[in-house]
């Protein structure tokens, strides 16, 4: 399953109608634990159970990687990873698309001037049988086709097939070929008497005239490509034996010899005037915000848009950017901007769920919110379970459980309350698991990182904080084995001074947790100039070689983080 699956599906009204149900993302925070992917997945299969959600479609996702440990939950209890979305910007897609039909590159200007008055649009787009973008034609190129070129060849040079004639002059074709082109010669018209005719027709011309037999005569003797005869006269049979013999086109129209030539310019085809270099195309799946700035910049009024294949699809314009409609999305174990999926600004908020403190998320509308000084964000999702008399399903009461069994240590950890013990122990009986072994197991299943390298090790389980003009990065690992965490900390060290040294963390302080669960403690590497200054102001401990000890300290949301937001405020009102 991939991002294309999260779509929107249909739904049948009492009336028997089919309406659309828009889909709600469930998302936790970056680089997701236990608690984050497993409680996303926990609320979506709620919310898809409440009556009261029928309008909607929830799905849970993720914003990053899995980490061991959940991937060991997953598959113990035979559940899939959520879809992966790094962006939950509106994109493309979302967009509504004109779908404006492509047309060949063959057919004429007054034809495509017909199809745009028509359709009420400034643009076609010109496409091969394969749906293929060839180019556009848009009014302007129209109107300048008419309005500034003074060429009398230019018919010829736009290799006009006859048929295109023979349309914008309603002309009947007596002598020649309908399927060749016009492409050679320029466009005369036979105003003067046969001895001035004689001075301007050349070979290959095409020559508009009337009904007069001497007229006729002289252009085909001159070698005349084409005569086109108005107001629909007669045209002899000695006439039309002299144009076969001379290889001379005869077309007929009932139009007078001004509208034939105001119109005959109109016949060309629009692959000659269409614009077929460094066209401007956008994909389904590109993101709004970069149209935004691409369509700033450019003064063109429309936009073909094409699928992942390459073909065409539609058109939009800058008018569609207002009316997009954003994304439907579902905060689980996450309230801060720095930790959301990329783009949430852009996204329609619609719950929070949630045990941290309160950060530095903003939305446009009031949106439910639940914040709750427990443990883990799966205690508030059992409890919400309870409230609506949901039943939950032996496999959420496992992810719930492990969600739990996570994030407080076994219950270990300064944030775990009575009623997230009260939660485990009822979802473990729901389960099948008993919490002291089971936890064993998912704790040695997350702490096998033999195989990680430093990058996947501080990244799977990092979190990144404002604090003031500081921005700060944690990353924690556990364990219940010293001697693997020891083994963990030599590998990280060369790791995280170069990642430092070259800056391309963006924050100003790193600390990584190493805590040991057996223990309850954690040894800290700490990164950055004032690193060392805000652990001693924090816990009154030194730091020697970028490594500090913290003796009862296993939480990096209830001891450390809270530790560091009093510290600096104790350093700036100093």
């Amino acid at each position: 399953m991939d991002e294309q699956s999260v779509h929107q599906e249909r739904n049948i009204t009492d009336d028997g109608e089919q309406v659309a149900k828009r889909t709600v993302c469930i998302v936790g925070h970056k680089n997701p634990d236990t608690d984050s992917i497993c409680s996303a997945i926990a609320y979506a299969y709620l919310k898809n159970q409440d009556e009261s959600s029928g309008q909607y479609n929830y799905v849970p996702v993720r914003a990053g990687q899995v980490s061991a440990e959940t991937q060991y939950v997953l598959g113990r209890f035979g559940v899939e990873a959520p879809i992966f979305i790094d962006n939950i910007g509106t994109r493309v897609k979302d967009m509504e698309i004109r779908r404006v039909p492509g047309v060949r590159s063959d057919i004429s200007l007054k034809k495509a001037w017909t199809m745009m008055k028509t359709q009420n649009v400034f643009t076609l787009p010109i496409t091969t049988e394969q749906n293929q973008l060839k180019g556009l034609i848009t009014v302007n190129d129209i109107a300048k086709s008419y309005m500034e070129e003074y060429n009398s060849a230019i018919v010829s040079v736009a290799k006009t097939p006859y048929r295109n004639i023979l349309e914008t002059l309603d002309a009947e074709m007596i002598i020649g070929d309908p399927d060749s082109y016009f492409d050679k010669g320029k466009v005369v018209i036979a105003a003067a008497n046969p001895d001035v005719m004689e001075d301007y027709i050349e070979e290959h011309d095409m020559v508009i005239l009337g009904n007069r037999y001497e007229s006729q005569l002289c252009a085909i003797e001159m070698s005349a490509g084409c005569i086109v005869v108005c107001l629909g006269a007669k045209v002899s049979r000695t006439i039309r034996r002299l144009a076969q013999e001379k290889n001379c086109t005869i077309i007929v129209t009932p139009l007078d010899t001004y509208a034939v030539a105001r119109l005959i310019n109109q016949s060309m085809p629009v692959e000659f005037f269409m614009k077929k270099d460094n066209l401007m195309t956008f994909r389904l799946t590109d993101y709004t915000e970069s149209l935004r700035d691409v369509m700033s910049k450019k003064r063109y009024r429309d936009f073909p848009i094409l699928d992942r294949r390459g073909c065409y699809i539609g058109m939009i314009s800058r008018r569609n950017l207002l009316g997009v409609r954003k994304r439907a999305l579902i905060l689980v174990d996450h309230n801060e901007v720095s930790q959301a999926v990329d783009n949430v600004l852009d996204a329609e908020i619609l719950e929070v769920i949630d045990h941290h403190r309160l950060g530095s998320l903003e939305t446009v509308a009031p949106v439910y919110f639940r914040n709750q000084p427990v443990g883990c964000t799966g205690t508030i999702i059992y409890q919400i379970y309870n409230e609506k008399n949901i039943e939950i399903p032996e496999n959420i009461a496992g992810l719930l459980c492990s969600a739990i069994i996570s994030d407080t240590l076994m219950f270990r950890s300064p944030t775990c309350t009575w009623l997230d013990i009260q939660a485990a122990q009822a979802l473990a009986a729901i389960a099948g698991i008993e919490c002291q072994s089971y936890a064993r197991e998912m704790f040695a299943a997350g702490s096998d990182l033999r195989t990680k390298s430093p990058e996947q090790i501080v990244y799977q389980d990092f979190k990144k904080f404002e604090f003031g003009d500081w921005d700060i990065g944690i990353g924690q690992v556990t364990s219940m084995s010293a001697t693997e965490l020891q083994e963990i900390r030599d590998r990280l060290i060369p790791y995280l001074d170069k990642l430092f040294q070259e800056r391309s963390t963006k924050i100003d302080m790193l600390f990584f947790m190493l805590t040991d669960i057996i223990n309850e403690s954690s040894e800290m590497l700490c990164y950055g100039k004032e690193a060392g200054t805000l652990v001693e102001e924090a816990f009154h401990r030194s730091v020697s070689d970028k490594v500090t000890r913290l003796p009862g300290v296993v939480s990096r949301k209830k001891q450390l983080v809270p530790a560091f937001m009093e510290a600096i405020n104790r350093m700036n009102t100093i």
